[in-house]
């Protein structure tokens, strides 16, 4: 299937590694530009070169942290300089800490606010004026299955991804007659390092081992596995393509048949 993607500009956070990193490799594989971008600065660099070099596509790279609205500024302003408005935007961002109600003070909530809600609602802010210009645009935000199945011990992440998909939804429904297409895309237990912290942490809790932890929850998984992160980039690729003309304002979870509820 041709995604439609050659010569379009595309906007991956959080994409040094994992599903940002996937995502955007799709996207280059597919022909886009492709503007990357993270808080550590050595690594998105490397990441950057290996995806040009993967793909042949024009990969640049800007540092940032998109909690800080400076920050998100400063990457928009980069990407429309050096590859032109922002066609396709995929939202990431690395989830906030583990813990229940006891453990979550208003410090926390507010970083989760600016790290998991606002960074959304700023970077869409930012390219939406030249998406509705062309009557065409693209964003998917990267949320988790905790929006339809709360994860145990993950309370800022179940808050915050929830409120996400709401945007989303509502964004939708606003924008669709101008041609910008608005979904969400949520991973289950995809081999990454944030899941990888994860089991770690459960094992501390509970005195497994980090194995035991893996294996109890590929149990739960009716395809009995954990996904890869390039599982989980071709199902956001497509969403953020040229090939998806009719799908708008929907939360896809890639989760293996993880999550039970319809």
């Amino acid at each position: 299937m041709d995604l439609q993607l050659t010569g379009r500009t595309a906007l991956v956070t959080a994409a040094s590694k994992g599903l940002g990193r996937a995502t955007a490799t799709q996207l280059a594989a597919e022909g886009a530009k492709v503007m990357i971008s993270s808080r550590g600065a050595e690594q998105l660099a490397k990441t950057a070169a290996e995806i040009a070099e993967a793909t042949g596509a024009q990969v640049e790279h800007c540092p940032a942290d998109v909690a800080d609205p400076a920050d998100v500024e400063r990457l928009l302003e980069e990407t429309r300089s050096r590859l032109g408005g922002v066609d396709v935007l995929v939202a990431n961002a690395g989830g906030p800490p583990p813990g229940g109600f006891d453990a979550v003070d208003d410090a926390k909530w507010y970083q989760a606010h600016d790290l998991n809600l606002m960074s959304t609602v700023r970077l869409i802010r930012g390219v939406l004026p030249h998406m509705r210009e062309q009557s065409w645009g693209r964003i998917a935000v990267v949320t988790s299955s905790s929006v339809k199945q709360p994860i145990e011990n993950l309370l800022l992440s179940n808050t915050y991804r929830v409120a996400v998909v709401g945007l989303a939804k509502s964004l939708a429904t606003e924008f669709a007659r101008e041609g910008v297409l608005v979904n969400t895309v949520g991973p289950g237990r995809i081999a990454t390092d944030r899941v990888a912290s994860l089991d770690a942490n459960r094992a501390k809790q509970t005195g497994l081992s980090v194995e035991e932890v893996r294996a109890q929850s590929e149990k739960t998984i009716p395809l009995g596995r954990y996904g890869e992160a390039d599982e989980f980039g071709r199902v956001a690729a497509f969403l953020v393509s040229g090939a998806n003309t009719y799908l708008t304002g929907q939360n896809l979870l890639v989760d293996g048949g993880l999550v039970k509820a319809i």
